[in-house]
């Protein structure tokens, strides 16, 4: 069955022609650092964060489940995972799965931290910067799927260029997702939806699975809700769930 389009979601949306920002690639924008960390947290940013990072001022390994001290199956990046529930509860779910938390704040780092370390998780190595650093790092084909949960929509008209779902981002997105893999990405901001969407459309190397209203209404089956979506359903922002197939 042929995708369905969500007209609701492209009511105002402005076409890439008529966008006057050129592309983001390589920035980021915003703050890295809010409230004061715990003792406990700083300490795990000396210790832990080393033994988990990512160096990437080293080639990338062919095998990526090098990283791992467990066999690896399948590899899994989550970017900007804020509090770290999702990332947390994937991990612990699927200890056959390796996975890539990307993040560039520092609080958020802390809380996955304490996470790991609270639960013994084994299967997640950990970027504390930019994501698209990391796109242009992880070899071709290297992931199975990749989850984007709530991104800043940056709402501004004049900041639009700093949202990270680009044109280049969504071809880096393909280039180091292998061939049926797949981008999740959740946002309770309509024009963003509409953003994203419009943009994943027309990327040659991804389709929309949806083929029926509750399948970007609905969350997909193995879903963690977060924090931040429990806020947004509090103040009455309907979520939108998108599942793009690498083809």
């Amino acid at each position: 069955m042929a995708a369905v389009r969500p007209p609701c979601l492209f009511m105002g949306t402005m076409s890439s022609a008529d966008d006057p920002h050129p592309p983001r690639h390589g920035a980021f924008f915003g703050r890295r650092k809010g409230h004061p960390l715990r003792a406990h947290q700083a300490s795990l940013m000396q210790t832990l964060l080393p033994r988990l990072a990512l160096d990437l001022t080293a080639p990338a390994p062919a095998d990526l489940s090098v990283l791992f001290s467990h066999p690896t199956e399948q590899l899994r990046l989550e970017i900007g995972f804020g509090g770290g529930e999702h990332l947390a509860a994937q991990a612990s779910a699927h200890p056959e799965v390796g996975f890539i938390g990307c993040e560039p704040f520092v609080n958020g780092m802390a809380k996955m931290l304490a996470a790991i370390e609270e639960h013994g998780l084994q299967n997640i190595r950990l970027h504390f910067g930019d994501a698209v650093e990391l796109l242009d790092w992880l070899p071709h084909g290297a992931l199975t799927r990749v989850d984007i949960l709530y991104p800043d929509p940056w709402p501004k008209r004049r900041h639009w260029k700093r949202r990270l779902l680009q044109d280049a981002t969504i071809a880096a997105l393909g280039r180091v997702l292998r061939q049926g893999g797949a981008v999740h990405f959740a946002t309770d901001w309509a024009d963003y939806a509409a953003w994203t969407l419009e943009r994943f459309l027309r990327a040659p190397a991804f389709v929309w699975t949806a083929e029926r209203a509750a399948d970007w209404r609905e969350p997909w089956p193995d879903y963690v809700t977060t924090r931040y979506e429990a806020k947004a359903k509090r103040e009455g922002r309907m979520s939108n769930y998108f599942v793009f197939r690498r083809v």
